[in-house]
């Protein structure tokens, strides 16, 4: 729901208020870089989850968890951030069951999303986490000694492993 910025009017904007400020100080201008990840990447990845468990307490709560959680989106635990979720394998289906969806480290904090409608997931079912982007990947853990998942480039119809899935040899393989 976010509107698209314009790199350029950011960028734009911040050179008004930076020459502003070193104007009012008589500072000489400095050499800026920006690094713009974020802009490039954050719309092109989609991060898929998939279901564990469902749970209905009627009168309170319904529950999703997933294959995943805060160990490879630690986003939602930090900041409450947004993202725009499907059931993938079931687009096309009414999204009328509300529930978060919640990862599988048994922590209070580890909820990917609050109140979301999905169709009524099952077992097995493939949940899109669309827009996350540029940090999803870089900020992973082995949060509770689960590995992190696997990194896919898709293009054109196309598919490379770029990186893979940690196994539980490679959490051990460093201990003494």
């Amino acid at each position: 729901s976010d509107q698209a910025m314009s790199v350029e009017e950011g960028i734009w904007t911040l050179a008004q208020i930076l020459d502003t400020i070193l104007a009012e100080y008589t500072y000489p201008k400095p050499q800026i870089l920006m690094e713009p990840g974020r802009s490039i990447v954050a719309d092109t990845t989609v991060t898929i989850y998939r279901v564990g468990t469902v749970k209905e307490i009627p009168g309170v709560r319904n529950y999703v968890t997933v294959n995943g959680g805060m160990t490879d989106n630690p986003r939602y635990a930090l900041y409450e951030s947004n993202y725009t979720v499907y059931l993938a394998n079931r687009m096309e289906d009414e999204a009328d069951f509300l529930c978060p969806f919640a990862g599988r480290s048994c922590e209070s904090g580890d909820i990917l999303q609050k109140d979301i409608h999905l169709p009524k997931p099952v077992r097995g079912d493939y949940v899109a986490v669309l827009g996350t982007g540029a940090y999803n990947f870089s900020m992973a853990s082995n949060y509770n000694r689960l590995p992190r998942p696997a990194l896919v480039l898709l293009s054109q119809g196309t598919h490379r492993l770029a990186v893979r899935r940690e196994s539980y040899e490679d959490l051990i393989g460093q201990d003494i």
